[in-house]
Formats: structure tokens, C-alpha cells, sequence
């Protein structure tokens, strides 16, 4: 592992640190890992600061000073655009590259053409092909459900094709035009409004499997039961359809001895689960909506294509609190950044008050990754300590019958006080 000297991005000098090194798709970590950060948006300033003091916390109590964060700043977003005119610099792309692993807050998405969107950007400029969204219920949070501790699963969103690859072409134009020909002249059967506004569905078997395997690797890891596939593949048979698929033949040659399809669950164990065996099963879109309400103790890992995840995810955090606690991830094979998953809620920037919950749980999901359980595990249980004893911000407040309302900054020094 390589030590970093003398070196700026930004304007700003990369700390005393050594550099986080993936060997394959893993990450080897020294005890004082260089990472960079991006303190978001709006109010991703208030709630940076806030988890930046839990994060140094845990790993001070939880190793003694032999492990420490070396946090370098890089720029997105706003004040990236103020400083340097550029919403996403070279340089901080550069410095994303060469550390490897990364945090941010919340990020503004451009308005008026140049970047559609800093988050999506950042996702296919490093390939962070698995999207990664752990949602649980901590003992106390309001729910709308009736058993919201039932839900306990890790999404696992395909982040590059799909919708979010970008392909679209208004109505009207040259191009929307030029595809409709193409589309009715391979196949004559197929009539488009030549009104329509054109999108294109790419999904591949290198995308989907790739995305599937690291499910099955992380229920396998994790001692985690099944692994389901969600597609709408009764209507898109060659896309999600092919997803579905290529997920049961990845499951089945890469992993043959350690997976067991539903069918053959049934069909040679009479559905009764052998021991050690992670069970691979597939569920419809709209039908999988339905079972995670009405069934969700049935699910611990899922795998899906991107849109049906973005949907899924907020379904699933609804459930358990909503998006103030809901972390995520983009991992690829040589890069992975960990970030909240609500949005910037200018409003409340510099007014101490957001729920911090879902960077301090990014940073949990960041912890894991690295290997350092022990901080993570040890974030994880104050937190949920914390919010036991009705000590929470405003959005959790309201809903909680005599609870305390706490700043933004208060909330993440009784977690603290806590570990």
C-alpha cells in the first residue's frame, strides 16, 4: 500500500494517509486509509459534520488510535461549481480514482442541460455497477406498518443499464424518427405513434450477472437464506426476462454447490431447505410490491434491474422510517462510494436540524466494507440506543409520543454517548 506525499486536488493537500488498493473487486486496507469525502448539498453540510464526529468516535474507541480516517475533502456539486465553475471537477474524479473509496452527502442534480445528474455521473464514470441498499428497522422508529421489524433486506440495484443508461430522443426529433423506421422496418407488426418520444432498455448478461453474483456472494458472506431475482419478465422477455435468467445460470455455475434454485427445492427436497444451501428464487415486479408488505420476512437479499430497484428501495424504507435512515452504496470492482439517499432539502441547510441517519449508516455500510466490524457494529448499536431513548430530530420527533427533539449536532453526540 502507497503512502501519498505532498499532492493537492482541488487546491486542497491529501492528509498523511496510505491508499485504499482493490485486489480482485476487494478492498486492502492499511490502519490509516486516505478517504476522501464530499460533504453534499444543501443540508449535507450540517449532517457531514454531524456523522464525521461519530465516524472519528467509533473508530477511536473501537481500536485505541492503531486504525484512524485520514478524511480529504474533494469537491461536487455546488461548491464545487462556486470554486471552480465545474459541478464535477477533473480533479476530483482524479482523486476518486486514486483513493478508491469514498463518502458524500447529498448532491444537487444541475438544472438547465450540462450533467443530468453528479450521482449518476459518478456511478458509470467508475463502473459502480451494484447500487446497495440495506433497509431494517431500529426498535422505536414510526412506521406505517404494523411490523415494520419484519423487513430486514439488502437491495442489490443494477446501476449502469436500464433506464439509467441514458438512451432517450424527444418526440419529434430526427432521431426519434430514425428509430421508429428502424423499429417498424424490422419488425412491420410493430406500430409506434410517430409522436412518441423514444427510450431504450439496454440490459446485458455481463451487466446482470455481474450484479448477481456480488448478491450471491454477499448472502453467502453474510449467512444470508435466499436470494431473489425481481424482474417483469412476463412482459420484457429479452431484458428483464434475460435478467432473470442469466441470474439463475450464474447461481448455478458459479455457484452450484452452494445455491439451490426454488425449483429444484421443490422438486428433489420437497421443499425443505439443505443445510448450508442459499436458496436462488425469482418474483415479478408488481407481485414482488405486494410480498414485501404483506410478507416481507420471506426476503433478505434481492437483486434487481435498476428501475424496479429505485422503486423498490423507497418502497422498502417507507416502511421502516423512510429515507432519513435509509443508507446506500455504489460499489464496482475498483472503486465503491458510500452516500445518503435523500435529497438536499435546501430549506434546512445550516439550520442544524435534518436527520443525519442515513450518512452515519453509509458510513456503517463503509465501515463493513473496509473490514472494520467492530466500529460498525459499534455505530449501529448507539444508534439504535439513541433513538430507544426518544432522543431524535425533528422527523422522528413528531411521530413519537413522548419523545425529545434534538439538533442535528445533539443527535450525534448522544450517539456517541452512547457507545
Amino acid at each position: 500500500m502507497s503512502q501519498v506525499k505532498e499532492k493537492m486536488y482541488n487546491g486542497i493537500k491529501v492528509p498523511e494517509g496510505e491508499i485504499v488498493k482493490f485486489q480482485d473487486g476487494k478492498p486492502v486496507v492499511p490502519a490509516k486509509p486516505i478517504i476522501p469525502f464530499i460533504e453534499g448539498d444543501g443540508t449535507g453540510r450540517d449532517i457531514w459534520k454531524a456523522s464525521k464526529l461519530v465516524f472519528d468516535a467509533a473508530v477511536k474507541k473501537a481500536y485505541k488510535g492503531e486504525r484512524e480516517i485520514a478524511w480529504f475533502e474533494v469537491l461536487a456539486g455546488e461548491k464545487a461549481f462556486d470554486q471552480t465553475k465545474d459541478w464535477l471537477p477533473q480533479d476530483t474524479i482524479a482523486a476518486l480514482k486514486e483513493f478508491g473509496v469514498a463518502i458524500k452527502g447529498p448532491l444537487t442534480t444541475p438544472v438547465g442541460g450540462g450533467i443530468r445528474s453528479l450521482n449518476v455521473s459518478l456511478r458509470q464514470i467508475f463502473d459502480l455497477y451494484a447500487c446497495v441498499r440495506p433497509v431494517k428497522w431500529y426498535t422505536g422508529v414510526p412506521s406505517p406498518v404494523t411490523s415494520p421489524e419484519k423487513l430486514d433486506v439488502v437491495i442489490f440495484r443494477e446501476n449502469t443499464e436500464d433506464v439509467y443508461a441514458g438512451i432517450e430522443y424527444p418526440s419529434g426529433s430526427p432521431e426519434a424518427k430514425k428509430v421508429i423506421e428502424a423499429i417498424e422496418s424490422v419488425s412491420p407488426d410493430k406500430k409506434i405513434r410517430p409522436d412518441s418520444g423514444i427510450g431504450i432498455k439496454p440490459v446485458s448478461k455481463t451487466g446482470s450477472q455481474r450484479l448477481v453474483r456480488r448478491a450471491i456472494e454477499y448472502a453467502i458472506e453474510h449467512n444470508k437464506p435466499s436470494v431473489t431475482l425481481m424482474h417483469k419478465g412476463n412482459i420484457m422477455k429479452f431484458t428483464e426476462g434475460a435478467f432473470k435468467d442469466w441470474g439463475y445460470e450464474v447461481a448455478e455455475k458459479e455457484f452450484g454447490d452452494k445455491t439451490i434454485s426454488e425449483e429444484k427445492l421443490w422438486a428433489e427436497h420437497d421443499g425443505k431447505m439443505p443445510a448450508g444451501k442459499v436458496l436462488i428464487k425469482d418474483r415479478i415486479a408488481d407481485s414482488m410490491f405486494q410480498q414485501i408488505l404483506l410478507r416481507p420476512d420471506e426476503y433478505s437479499v434481492i437483486a434487481t434491474t435498476n428501475l424496479n430497484g429505485d422503486y423498490l428501495s423507497d418502497a422498502c424504507a417507507a416502511q421502516v422510517g423512510g429515507l432519513g435512515i435509509a443508507p446506500g452504496a455504489n460499489i464496482g470492482d475498483n472503486c465503491a462510494i458510500f452516500e445518503a439517499t435523500h435529497g438536499t432539502a435546501p430549506k434546512y441547510a445550516d439550520k442544524d436540524v435534518i436527520n443525519p441517519g442515513s450518512v452515519i449508516l453509509s458510513g456503517v455500510m463503509m465501515f463493513e466494507f473496509l473490514g472494520w466490524t467492530e466500529a460498525s457494529e459499534m455505530i449501529k448499536a448507539a444508534l439504535a440506543k439513541t433513538i430507544q431513548q426518544k432522543k431524535v430530530t425533528y422527523d422522528m420527533e413528531r411521530l413519537m409520543t413522548g419523545a425529545t427533539k434534538v439538533k442535528t449536532s445533539e443527535f450525534a453526540q448522544h450517539i456517541i454517548e452512547n457507545m
